[in-house]
């Protein structure tokens, strides 16, 4: 059953290796978890899966594996014909399994028995020892446990009454394929961290505390140190307005994603493409810019460089003087966009459109030969990605 579990989860392109399917081994072994299929995906999520954003494609995994282990939530006596039983049990039992039957009495006793108990039983029961149920040690039911028990079950539940987490997929905005959400920005963005203690000693050094203390005859001396901080510089310019318009919402949750992660971080507008000037505050875009010469001059090169933007546009902005349709500019925007290449080591452009559709796009094309291929969508996976080429 669990390689066959195992192999599922690979073809579904979860990162399983066989180590954690033997921690997972081990642990049903020892009996962590036993006659709970609830209990089992728990557990197997547990020992299988590192990245909460692969949860979601668990889930998925898990829910086509088990689609046709349900639970049987009403029987009768006369729904199950002796002869299938029998057949039933004679095809499934070991030749130690049919000698411990004889604990009962042999076969037509447990028969008998388990058409007795479902006589008396008026409702469902999980759990216990002796009704047919789910879970517990009766010998009949489902996902229990009795050496000389009778499994049931059935294809397909009958009231939709069971509660299945898997099916429930809390995790799906958490899936690494998927457009961003607030839950996840942060959680992508830490992979570019470098942390520095810096400011004031404003937090308690555990490990000096202890060590003072025992060294001043139990005296209690207290030892601060600066506040750790992801130390990473980041110049983060973002292409508003237009076809930018739809992606509003998803960069605002970026930017405030990335001000809380990153302690240094400048941030910078344009247009569609990069000209001689960008600027800080849109109200104010015609009457306070920056000059892109300044900023070259200003930032050193360990400054980590992220483009936000669609990069769609018709391609002469890019390629021509006066290609910009807001103003007259005297180079073309590849030339700006070479002298920022040169200017800082790191730099990568986020795109919000779908990769699909990138290939329809003849400047997103030119954009990306320009920033030589380091583009990356704005999905969890993406930007992780991105963040990964940066780090380097």
């Amino acid at each position: 059953m669990l390689i066959n579990f195992f192999m599922t989860l690979k073809n579904e392109k979860l990162p399983v290796s066989f180590t954690e399917l033997f921690t997972l081994l081990d642990c049903l072994k020892k009996n962590i978890v036993f006659g709970s299929v609830e209990d089992f995906y728990y557990l197997s999520r547990l020992c299988l899966i590192k990245d909460e954003k692969n949860f979601d494609k668990f889930d998925r995994a898990f829910s086509k594996y088990f689609e046709n282990v349900e639970i049987l939530d009403e029987l009768s006596s006369h729904e199950i014909p002796i002869e299938w039983l029998r057949k039933q049990l004679e095809s499934m039992l070991t030749e130690e399994e049919k000698k411990k039957i004889e604990a009962l009495g042999g076969l037509d006793k447990l028969i008998e028995e388990f058409k007795k108990r479902m006589e008396e039983q008026k409702k469902r029961h999980q759990g216990g020892n002796k009704w047919v149920g789910t879970g517990g040690t009766s010998p009949f039911g489902a996902y229990g446990y009795n050496p000389e028990g009778i499994r049931i079950g059935q294809q397909e539940g009958r009231n939709g009454r069971a509660v299945k987490v898997w099916d429930r997929r809390n995790y799906r905005d958490l899936d690494d394929s998927v457009e961003l959400g607030t839950r996840n920005l942060k959680l992508a963005l830490r992979k570019l961290r470098k942390f520095a203690r810096t400011g004031s000693a404003e937090e308690l050094d555990m490990d000096d505390t202890i060590s003072s203390t025992a060294k001043n005859a139990g005296l209690l001396d207290i030892k601060m140190v600066p506040e750790r901080h992801n130390a990473v510089k980041v110049l983060l310019f973002f292409d508003i307005g237009g076809s930018m318009d739809p992606h509003v919402r998803t960069c605002e949750e970026l930017f405030s994603a990335a001000r809380s992660e990153f302690k240094h971080l400048k941030y910078y507008y344009f247009h569609n493409f990069l000209y001689e000037s960008v600027w800080s505050k849109s109200h104010r875009r015609h009457a306070e810019t920056t000059p892109l010469f300044e900023i070259m001059n200003k930032y050193s090169k360990d400054y980590k460089v992220i483009f936000v933007g669609d990069a769609t546009m018709a391609p002469y902005e890019i390629t021509h003087v006066g290609g910009s349709i807001e103003h007259y500019n005297e180079e073309a925007g590849a030339i700006w966009m070479k002298r920022i290449n040169d200017s800082f080591d790191n730099i990568v452009w986020i795109n919000p459109t779908p990769k699909d559709y990138w290939e329809h796009s003849y400047s997103i094309e030119i954009v990306k030969e320009l920033m030589e291929n380091k583009m990356f969508p704005l999905t969890v996976k993406g930007l992780e990605d991105a963040m990964g080429v940066l780090v380097k």
